[in-house]
């Protein structure tokens, strides 16, 4: 059930960040990117990090170091190229988002990297 809704809001939020990228707004279209990518890592972990789900939901919360190590794990067991799309999408949330460093083209030139991520959750 858990998959099923972060797979639900990354879809919703992916359609918001091209929302975003249509308006030319680099810093909100940044962390919709972002929040697209954390959101499926968390559905991915469902199937390929359940220890890492079993510690965020000890902990009551996800933090970016279990994202992180679900990654690493989705990464071995699933596609390599999940942590270079998490990279991507961790970088658009630090310099796209936090620091306001890309332009509209730095990100949309990101786009495509974020949805190879979704891709694997459908």
């Amino acid at each position: 059930m858990a998959t099923l809704n972060h797979r639900k809001i990354a879809l919703e939020m992916l359609d918001e960040a091209k929302e975003f990228l249509a308006k030319e707004d680099a810093i909100q279209a940044s962390e919709k990117l972002y929040k697209v990518a954390e959101e499926t890592v968390k559905a991915l972990a469902v199937d390929y990090a359940e220890d890492v789900v079993a510690e965020a939901e000890k902990e009551g919360r996800w933090k970016v170091g279990l994202l992180e190590k679900a990654v690493r794990k989705i990464s071995r067991r699933l596609n390599p190229e999940v942590r270079h799309w998490w990279d991507t999408a961790y970088y658009l949330h630090v310099e796209g988002f936090h620091e306001a460093r890309l332009d509209i083209e730095g990100v949309k030139e990101r786009l495509q990297e974020i949805e190879n991520l979704v891709k694997l959750c459908k």
